[in-house]
Parts: C-alpha cells; sequence; structure tokens
C-alpha cells in the first residue's frame, strides 16, 4: 500500500508534462473475486487518458523531436538488452529528458551516465517488461504508452516518480506501485485490469472500454475519495439506468463524465435510491416469508408422514391381533369392534420423539392467494373461527386442504359455507380420502361448481368410478368440473345408472323415523330461504331460488347415503355404551328389588297360619265385652277428630 494522499503534479514538473487531467490512486495486490476487464474497444483518441498522452507527445515534440538523430542502441556481447549512447551534444540540449518511442524496442535498453533524467519516453514500442531504470531514481515522468507489458514491476526504486503512463498495454493487474509515495498521475487506459478497492482515489477516466454492466465497477463505490469520474463511449453509459444508478452508489462524485453534477440530479438520485432501497427491503421481506413458507409446509409435510407412519403401525398390530385371535374377528368378548381402528397401542419412540420435536407454531399455515384460501396442517382448521373481512371473505372461491385428515376437515364444513359463501371450488391433497362414503359428508355444504382430489395422499382417486359417484350423490349441485375436467350430460346420465339404485336400497332399508326427520330437514331449508328471501329485489330473489333449488333439490334417496365421521361414531359409540351401562345397572336393580319381593312373598306363606291363628284370638278376646269394646271404639275415633 502507498500510505498518505497523492497530489497532483505542480510547478515544474506539471509544465514540462502539460497535465491538465490526472488520476490518483493508491495501489495493491488485488484478489481474483474482484476481476474486472476493460478492453480498448474504440479509437482512444478522445479518451481522457489519451488527451493526457497528447498533451506529453506535444510537450516532447516541441522540445525535443520525435527522436534525436544524436542517439544510438549499440548491441552488447556481454548481455540481451541494447545499450543507449546519447552524444555530449544531446545530453546537454536535454539533459533531463529521453525520448525512444517507435524504435520497434522489444525491451528496455540499458541507460548508463543518465541518472539526472527526469523525463523518459518508451511510447509506440513492442515492450513486455519495465526493466533497466532502477537507476534513473530522479525520475518524475515514464511514459510506456501503447507497448506489450503485461505486468507492473521494476518501478520499486523511482520514489519520484509522479507520472506513469501505461495505457494500452496488456496489465491485468495494479499492482508492485506500494513504494511510489510521489505518484500524482497513473493513465491505464485500454488495458485488461483487475480493480478493488482505491481508498484514495480521486479522479478516474474509464471512456471507451467495454463495460456493459455497472457491477463490472461496482468496487469502486467503496472509494470515499472518488471526485471525478467517466463512462461515456462504453455500453453501460446507454442505459436508461446509468446516471441515477451511478450517483446512488457514489455519492461523493462532483463530476461524472466531465460533466459537473447538479443538486438536482443528487436529489433525484438520492429519491431513487430511497425506491431502490424500499423495493429490496420489499423484496427481501418476500423472500424470507416465501422462505418461512417453504419451511412451515416442509415442517408440516414430516408431521403428516410421521402421523401416516404411526396410523401405519396401529394398523399393521391390529392385523396381527386379528390373525392371532380364534375369534370372530367382528367380535371380541360380545362387543362389535370399531370400523376405525383405535389410536392406542405401542408407538415407536423415534416417531414420538420426532413428533415432539416438532415446533407448535411451524406445524400449520394459513395462506390467501388472491381468490384462493390454502389450509396445510389440521392446526390451520382454527382460522375458520377468526373474524374474516366481508371483503375477503367474500373473495374466497378456492379453498385448498393439504396434510388434513378428511375426517377433520367434515367437521368444519359448517363453518365453511357460512364464513366463505363465494367458495365454489374444493381442492383436497393430502387428505386420506380412502372411500367413495366420504364424498357424502360434501352434500352439506351451499354449493361446489369444482373439485380437485389429488391422487396424492388419496387413494380413493384409484377407484375406477369414484367421480360417477361424486356426480351421482352430489348431483344436486349440478358441478361443472372433476379435477379440471368437463362434466357432460352423459357423465351425469352414466352416474344415475350406476349407482340410482344404490340410493334406493338404502332408502328402503332406512327407518321410517329416519326418512321423516330427512323429509324435515329438507322442508325445514325450504322455509329458511322463503324467510331469507323477504323485502329482497326481485332479481336477487331470482338468483337465491336457483341456489335453494339446488340446496333443496337434494333427492330424499341420495340424501340417505350420508358419512359417519371416525369421531362421531367413536361418539356414537361411547353413548351406546353409557345406555348400556344405565340398562344394564336398572335390570340389576329390578331384578334385585323382585327377589327381594319373591323372598318374602315365601317367608310370608310359611308364617300365615300361625299368624291367621293370632288374628282371630286377638279379635275374639277384643270383642268378648261388648261395653269395653264399644268405650274403646269411641275413644279412637274422638282422638282421630
Amino acid at each position: 500500500m502507498i500510505p498518505g494522499k497523492y497530489r497532483s503534479v505542480s510547478g515544474r514538473a506539471a509544465n514540462n508534462v502539460n497535465c491538465g487531467l490526472h488520476l490518483v490512486i493508491q495501489t495493491s495486490s488485488l484478489p481474483e473475486k474482484n476481476k474486472v476487464e476493460f478492453k480498448l474497444n474504440k479509437d482512444p483518441s478522445s479518451f481522457p487518458g489519451r488527451l493526457l498522452q497528447h498533451d506529453l507527445e506535444r510537450n516532447y515534440s516541441s522540445r525535443q523531436g520525435i527522436v534525436s538523430d544524436h542517439i544510438n542502441l549499440v548491441s552488447s556481447s556481454l548481455s540481451s538488452f541494447p545499450i543507449l549512447q546519447r552524444s555530449s551534444e544531446e545530453k546537454i540540449l536535454y539533459s533531463d529528458r529521453l525520448s525512444l518511442e517507435r524504435q520497434k524496442l522489444t525491451v528496455c535498453p540499458i541507460i548508463n551516465g543518465e541518472d539526472h533524467l527526469r523525463l523518459l519516453n518508451f511510447q509506440h514500442n513492442f515492450i513486455t517488461q519495465i526493466q533497466n531504470i532502477s537507476n534513473l531514481q530522479k525520475l518524475i515522468s515514464l511514459d510506456f504508452y501503447d507497448n506489450q507489458i503485461e505486468e507492473i514491476s521494476g518501478l520499486s526504486t523511482l520514489r519520484c516518480l509522479r507520472v506513469l503512463l501505461l495505457g494500452k498495454n496488456r496489465i491485468k493487474k495494479i499492482s508492485n506501485l506500494e513504494n511510489l509515495k510521489s505518484l500524482d498521475v497513473l493513465d491505464l487506459h485500454g488495458n485488461q485490469r483487475d480493480v478493488d478497492n482505491l481508498p484514495c482515489l480521486q479522479h478516474l477516466f474509464l471512456s471507451f472500454n467495454n463495460i456493459s454492466s455497472f457491477d463490472s465497477v461496482s468496487c469502486l463505490a467503496d472509494s470515499s475519495s472518488l471526485s471525478d469520474i467517466t463512462f461515456d463511449g462504453n455500453p453501460i453509459a446507454q442505459e436508461s439506468w446509468y446516471k441515477h444508478t451511478v450517483l446512488q452508489n457514489m455519492m461523493q462524485l462532483r463530476q461524472l463524465d466531465m460533466k459537473r453534477i447538479t443538486e438536482e440530479e443528487r436529489r433525484m438520485a438520492s429519491v431513487l435510491a430511497k425506491k431502490e432501497e424500499e423495493k429490496k427491503r420489499e423484496s427481501h421481506k418476500q423472500s424470507l416469508l416465501k422462505e418461512k413458507k417453504r419451511l412451515t409446509i416442509n415442517n408440516v409435510a414430516r408431521q403428516w408422514d410421521l402421523q401416516q407412519q404411526r396410523v401405519a403401525n396401529i394398523a399393521t398390530n391390529e392385523d396381527r391381533k386379528d390373525s392371532d385371535s380364534p375369534q370372530d374377528p367382528c367380535q371380541i368378548d360380545g362387543s362389535t369392534l370399531s370400523a376405525f381402528p383405535e389410536e392406542t397401542g405401542p408407538l415407536d419412540s423415534g416417531l414420538n420423539n420426532a413428533l415432539q420435536g416438532l415446533s407448535v407454531i411451524d406445524t400449520y399455515l394459513v395462506e390467501v392467494d388472491g381468490d384462493t384460501l390454502s389450509l396445510y396442517g389440521s392446526g390451520a382448521l382454527e382460522s375458520l373461527d377468526r373474524n374474516w373481512s366481508v371483503q375477503t371473505a367474500g373473495m374466497i372461491t378456492t379453498v385448498s386442504f393439504t396434510f388434513i385428515e378428511f375426517d377433520e376437515i367434515v367437521q368444519v364444513l359448517p363453518k365453511l359455507k357460512i364464513k366463505f359463501p363465494n367458495s365454489l371450488h374444493l381442492k383436497f391433497k393430502e387428505t386420506n380420502l380412502v372411500m367413495l362414503q366420504q364424498f357424502n359428508a360434501l352434500a352439506q355444504l351451499r354449493r361446489i361448481d369444482q373439485l380437485t382430489i389429488d391422487p396424492q395422499g388419496n387413494p380413493v382417486v384409484n377407484f375406477t368410478l369414484w367421480k360417477y359417484y361424486v356426480l351421482f350423490r352430489l348431483s344436486h349441485f349440478s358441478m361443472q368440473k372433476i379435477n379440471g375436467t368437463e362434466v357432460t350430460q352423459n357423465d351425469m346420465i352414466m352416474a344415475e345408472r350406476l349407482f340410482g339404485i344404490l340410493a334406493h336400497v338404502a332408502s328402503s332399508e332406512l327407518p321410517q323415523y329416519r326418512l321423516i326427520s330427512i323429509l324435515g330437514d329438507a322442508r325445514k331449508k325450504q322455509f329458511r330461504y322463503l324467510l331469507e328471501s323477504k323485502g329482497k329485489k326481485p332479481g336477487i330473489i331470482n338468483e337465491e331460488n336457483n341456489d335453494s333449488k339446488r340446496l333443496v333439490g337434494e333427492n330424499t334417496n341420495r340424501a340417505t347415503l350420508n358419512y359417519t365421521t371416525r369421531d362421531f361414531y367413536n361418539e356414537k359409540l361411547e353413548e351406546i355404551k353409557e345406555k348400556k351401562k344405565f340398562c344394564k345397572t336398572y335390570v340389576e336393580d329390578l331384578v334385585k328389588e323382585a327377589t327381594e319381593i319373591n323372598m318374602k312373598n315365601e317367608a310370608l306363606q310359611k308364617l300365615w297360619p300361625q299368624m291367621f291363628i293370632e288374628l282371630v284370638r286377638d279379635a275374639v278376646i277384643e270383642i268378648r265385652n261388648k261395653n269395653s269394646y264399644m268405650k274403646l271404639c269411641l275413644q279412637q275415633i274422638t282422638d282421630q277428630k
């Protein structure tokens, strides 16, 4: 690193090189990750660094001509480098400057006896390496413009050097300038360069290079001292965002492309910078939300998989018990087994630990995207109890359930039709739809136009006739699409042919009181819609009548096909068990009481003959004295009053 801050060329040196533009930098070895290439792709004559070069050329031409005839380059047998020889007259006339341009040099010649040189010119040669000038420690200006130099080196001893012109070479890295503490001007245009932190940079000219994106020079934004920069002639300068992007990232600039930056331009850049920052913050926020959503869904999916594995293990255990038992598989200890296995029994400790390790907060997700409400995980069903705004609730037309047991969904269907009256499309993914009877539960909704059942996690889709059963059971909804396929009239006819007899058989086997109850529910619906339609406009009434026809148009035979969830079945089972227990206790009490009465009757029969004799004897003794008996009776009557 070059300590301190560079100064511009001044005094006699500045006058000698006619230096109107300068580049002040501090250099260091740069990492490969910040490598940026700039290639000269246009005529460099208008490049600011080249303007400086033209000034130097005019200066040399006016002072000493292009090349003096008094300069000779002599080959040496002891070295591969030519040796420079100047006449005494040349040394006296131009004692502090030397021009060796256009000499077709491939190496720097050995310059002896010229330690007093201050200006040295090697323009337009073929030199590949800076050599043989370490003894010229009084050099102020060194010009290697238009050569083939690939690396900045051999300059460590030139501590007085202020101007170094290396434009139009093959340099790829700014390095080895640590000792040039007096360096004020550095021209590197037309090279392939690697640019990193330049904390002392004041003026930088990058005109007419192949810079196509700001990212290529974004490292310059870290320079707090940069005040003047040019990008004209580059593809980046043609972009609409070019100016405000540069000013946003380089607020300390005073000039851009040789034009002074106004306060209005700074203000506009600042406003745009704030907008860009807000946009970035919003983008970052959205990215975080997307990542959180992804992690939550993954968490819900893991919990779902663990739950399914748990149920599978319980089912396997139940099958083993059934296979080992000699009894009827439907009867154990005289009680009927539930159609659903009880969720009890051994649970693998690893699964248990995994379930407990899941965060409660991240085990469900509720998302509203446009007109779609997506629910992930059983915990999301609780969102139906929250106070939804009328606008949001009315906007929802599609409700999607993922990683939720269908039996749990059935319990909230009444809330669904109340909270989201315009919901017409239901989607089920990973909901354990395993049998046709489960579709019966959807009949209690207000209306369904579309139904989507994802094959993943819903084995019922593997049944060939499942779509026809849905159309038959929910025919009063007049559904339009199932799994994205249009429903045709032929589909409705086929559904009636396949399952019409099923509804007839179900209704004929149903007890009379249940049929009456079903008919009563239909009448209640009709009455309710008649009440709701009072006081409404005729057009609205006609539309609602169409909906009411769908709702109350459910055939009585089809209404007998209902679905009982596992929880409801278990509740009924518990209720039946309680009733059985009560009946058993009641009968036992009756039997006990009857037994006691019978025992008393038998004892009475044994004692009755003796008791009868004693009763007759007491009666005879009591009435033996008629007067005394009458007085006793009168006294008893008097006491009773």
